[in-house]
């Protein structure tokens, strides 16, 4: 789709308006500073200012960037970029995020095996300085990261983007009204959008997609990879807290906190050994977090610190990053945070991969159709407050038998969502550059 008078004219007014509103971004910068320090840091690559070389003609033909904003969608991209690696050495890889959380990530991931930048802000000049640097070959980009100058530059170069993963609430949808002139255009210059479900689908659809260009792939994450030696560090911890029984409030915000130290106090009232297994979503809530539970009398100790949980501990706050899956199989029962207030809830997939039975809050929109077939396959329980939630994690504490049953139904739901990793490498493989042969001649290579 070739530009026009409209799509100058929004184009334009979208562009001028960001550009008033670069201030903010700097006022954002320092306030997220002040709670994270990592927002301090590589301030240039926010606006695409690069020290190192730009890309040549023959390393850009050969590059493929993947766009995760943070490490949700990273830990979701995880076996596409590890499939890509493995069939594709030929090819650099590119990684792009936006919080410093899913920076961590893709260092913990990969290191300097794969190259890391943050996304530039979506303004026309920085969105043209990162394309010109890196010059990508294809852009992946994962879930709803739908940055209209974004999409329009790819245009302009000739990259094809693919939008993976990807998913729409109804709640984002209404959010994009205001935008959706634009935002409706800029999605139709993309070359395949693969969507989590059928109703992500429709919905991308009338967000103005063609529905050509829409089609249903799976969900990545249900292709989650189990982490190696999971048994044996579950039973680890287990051993070093003497066997005591144990929960986790996992990937917990800032208005839940007071609710999960409310919640803990009373399955204490009836199992006085239980731990609490701490792992906020935000590393710079690590410290308030562990400072709460010893304001209300808890002994705590910390991974980062002890390692691992002691017999007599009341709390133990997991600090660090890509562990999250190790200390659920560590855990008698999961909740899931983000569900307790408007945040639309986190993964259910990694505690029913790891092994544990979930109890969640009512706000599930993030994850609104697999939150349905966990409630259908009987693996999940839904608290409608926090009062409610602390009630379902109390009986699946007294009833080990329910707790096996429920690992078993999200085993299973697991089991038959896969699937979705290697209908997107074949979706994306007539994109990617051709395998260089010993006789010059270019040639496919199956991925996979």
């Amino acid at each position: 789709m070739r530009s026009d008078s409209i799509e100058r004219l929004l184009r334009g007014l979208y562009s001028a308006v960001l550009y008033l509103l670069v201030p903010i971004t700097l006022y954002h910068l320092i306030w997220r500073g002040f709670r994270q320090q990592a927002y301090f840091l590589r301030w240039p690559e926010r606006y695409a200012a690069y020290h190192d070389a730009p890309a040549s003609q023959a390393q850009g033909a050969r590059t493929i960037w993947l766009h995760a904003v943070s490490v949700g969608e990273v830990n979701a991209a995880a076996p596409l970029v590890n499939a890509l690696r493995r069939a594709r050495p030929d090819l650099r890889l590119l990684v792009t995020s936006i919080t410093p959380t899913g920076s961590e990530r893709v260092n913990a991931l990969w290191g300097g095996a794969i190259d890391h930048v943050y996304l530039p802000y979506d303004l026309p000049g920085a969105v043209g300085r990162f394309l010109d640097h890196y010059r990508p070959s294809v852009a992946l980009i994962m879930e709803t990261e739908l940055w209209p100058n974004l999409l329009f530059g790819c245009r302009d170069r000739g990259v094809p983007v693919y939008i993976l993963n990807a998913r729409l609430s109804e709640r984002s949808l209404r959010g994009y009204r205001v935008l959706a002139p634009l935002v409706g255009r800029a999605l139709r210059t993309v070359h395949t959008v693969a969507a989590q479900s059928v109703a992500d689908a429709m919905r991308f659809v009338r967000l103005g997609a063609r529905s050509e260009q829409v089609v249903e792939s799976g969900n990545l994450k249900f292709d989650v990879p189990v982490p190696e030696g999971l048994d044996a560090f579950a039973a680890e911890c287990r051993q070093y807290r003497g066997g005591a029984p144990a929960w986790i409030a996992a990937s917990t915000h800032e208005d839940e906190e007071a609710a999960v130290m409310a919640i803990h106090r009373r399955l204490r009232e009836r199992h006085p050994d239980l731990l609490l297994l701490w792992a906020p979503r935000h590393p710079e809530r690590f410290r308030v977090v562990a400072e709460l539970a010893r304001m209300s009398g808890m002994t705590v100790s910390t991974r980062s610190r002890a390692r691992w949980p002691q017999a007599g501990d009341d709390v133990f706050v997991v600090d660090t990053l890509g562990e999250l899956m190790n200390f659920y199989a560590a855990a008698d029962v999961a909740f899931v945070g983000g569900s307790l207030q408007a945040v639309g809830g986190h993964n259910l997939l990694e505690p029913a991969a790891a092994g544990t039975a979930i109890v969640t809050g009512p706000h599930l929109h993030n994850f609104a159709e697999i939150s349905r077939l966990f409630v259908r396959a009987g693996a999940i329980r839904i608290g409608e407050d926090a009062d409610a939630v602390g009630r379902e994690l109390l009986a699946l504490l007294d009833s080990p038998a329910e707790c096996e049953r429920m690992v078993e139904a999200g085993h299973a739901l697991i089991e038959s969502g896969r699937g979705a990793l290697a209908t997107t490498l074949a979706l994306i493989q007539p994109a990617l550059p051709p395998v260089p042969a010993v006789d010059g001649t270019p040639r496919s290579q199956p991925l996979g």
